[in-house]
């Protein structure tokens, strides 16, 4: 069995990783709150810790890691959105556009995250039907005598639990001069914080014995935690913007609430991100959303590399460079695989699973997978890069797509046969706008798959260029129009 060392935010050391059922293994991380796109700096924890869960099921066993990722779908921001869409004439309720909004945006969530190869967590609950289980928690804690009732709120009592402030590593007076929380007047400390909050008619509420409320945003996630993975479990991991006062506080109200128990056992966090060595910031123009890199048709495979390419605790600053450098290497690895492999099946190189093994040395497995790129060895390239979440397959080359291929070369090379070049020209755009890079030698054309190679989109471009009249049936490159169309659906859905 490999040996895992992992960096605890807990104990501030690498330790080794030993869960406590290696038959169920238990990790869960903060989700999105659904209000907006999700930009880069959304993105990352998403990626670094979708690694983590594909090595750990490597290691593991596919059917032995239970990962848990929850959505943040009670929130005042929601909220605000929807006050101020009803105040510019929405007809809906304020309840309705709340549903609207985050409907929406988990969608617009799983299309981002699938496109950067982001698998679906084994669990991903919504707040929203966790309610009872949050006031169950609740309860629970005032029944203790570590949250008490002011004023409609419900407010956890930090004094009441020593060891606040260990995880951010910060003494109670550091935390009082430095606490960004609201200081209200029913607060008996200005670090207590929320667990339930009233909501007026128009806003979503449900009841409570504390009257008509909803969750403050901590509990969430101990709420969730502790019914889908229990009293305790192994990894709890985030951005390290919610190591305090988030993170801190759901070890607060856990311990207190099962105080036999140790929530959750190791503690991972991925460091900030910034664009061009500056604070991600709308008002300083530099703020990327997932969907704005795509746009530019910058790939997810190349959206997912730079965001390995730093090691995950520390902080990666994106830029243009970053990119190009990411294309480049995908594209090298790419044929590289392309050329050694074929078909062939490999297994991840020994020097790969054990960099990944000692806290997701993302900069040591880069290393290796180049050595194994200029050895040519493609199965274990193909193999250990999909343990990083990145398809090196050439991607619908098999079927229609090959066949479509094969037939535009050769339709192609008898254009330029005949002297009819401009004919020749339109055929290699249509591979240049699916990401096939052709060079033309006295051995023939030579073809690269490019990072942002995109079968279906070939077969869409041949579809509309018969469709147009600017290519003949398609039978000339072995794709009938049903069959493309309904293949690009496919792919899109």
């Amino acid at each position: 069995m490999v040996e895992i060392s992992l960096w605890n935010t807990w104990t501030r050391r690498k330790e080794i990783f030993e869960p406590l059922d290696r038959s169920n293994v238990r990790m869960y991380v903060c989700g999105p709150t659904v209000y907006n796109r999700a930009h880069i700096g959304n993105a990352r924890p998403a990626v670094v810790f979708d690694t983590l869960f594909l090595f750990l099921r490597h290691v593991f066993g596919d059917t032995n890691v239970t990962y848990v990722r929850n959505i943040t779908d009670v929130d005042d921001k929601i909220n605000a959105q929807a006050v101020e869409r009803k105040e510019k004439g929405d007809r809906r309720t304020v309840n309705d556009i709340v549903t609207g909004i985050s409907d929406e945006t988990i969608r617009w969530y799983h299309e981002d995250m699938q496109a950067l190869g982001v698998q679906a967590p084994t669990v991903e609950p919504r707040a929203t039907r966790y309610i009872p289980e949050m006031i169950d928690m609740i309860r629970t804690l005032i029944d203790r005598g570590h949250a008490y009732f002011a004023e409609g709120h419900v407010l956890f009592e930090v004094a009441t639990f020593p060891e606040y402030g260990c995880l951010a590593n910060r003494t109670l007076d550091e935390m009082h001069l430095g606490a960004r929380v609201e200081i209200a007047p029913y607060k008996k400390s200005g670090l207590d914080f929320v667990l339930w909050k009233p909501s007026t008619p128009e806003l979503p509420g449900w009841d409570s014995p504390w009257g008509r409320g909803r969750p403050g945003w901590h509990i969430e996630c101990s709420a969730m935690s502790r019914v889908l993975l229990g009293e305790t479990f192994d990894i709890h991991a985030g951005g390290i913007d919610l190591a305090f006062p988030h993170h801190e506080n759901e070890i607060a109200q856990s311990r207190c609430a099962d105080p036999e128990c140790d929530f959750a056992r190791y503690w991972l966090h991925n460091g900030y991100l910034q664009v061009e060595g500056r604070k991600m910031a709308k008002s300083l123009g530099n703020f990327i959303t997932v969907k704005d890199l795509r746009d530019r048709g910058v790939s997810g495979d190349v959206i997912r590399l730079v965001l390995l390419s730093t090691h995950y605790r520390q902080p990666l600053d994106w830029s243009e460079r970053k990119v190009a450098e990411a294309r480049s290497i995908l594209r090298r690895w790419r044929s590289a695989a392309a050329l050694d492999a074929g078909d062939a099946v490999g297994s991840p190189d020994p020097e790969v699973v054990a960099a990944l093994a000692d806290d997701l040395s993302t900069s040591r497995v880069f290393s290796v997978m180049h050595k194994l790129a200029t050895e040519g060895n493609g199965a274990s390239l193909k193999a250990s890069a999909a343990l990083l979440g990145l398809n090196l397959e050439l991607e619908n080359l098999e079927g229609l797509v090959g066949r479509a291929v094969d037939g535009l070369l050769s339709k192609r090379a008898e254009a330029r046969e005949q002297r009819n070049f401009d004919r020749a020209d339109l055929i290699r755009s249509l591979l240049l706008a699916a990401g096939l890079e052709i060079s033309d030698s006295t051995d023939g054309p030579q073809t690269t798959v490019g990072p942002d190679f995109d079968g279906p989109k070939l077969l869409k471009l041949i579809r509309r260029a018969v469709t147009d009249g600017i290519l003949e049936s398609p039978e000339i490159v072995g794709v009938e129009p049903e069959s493309a169309d309904q293949n690009y659906k496919d792919q899109e859905t």
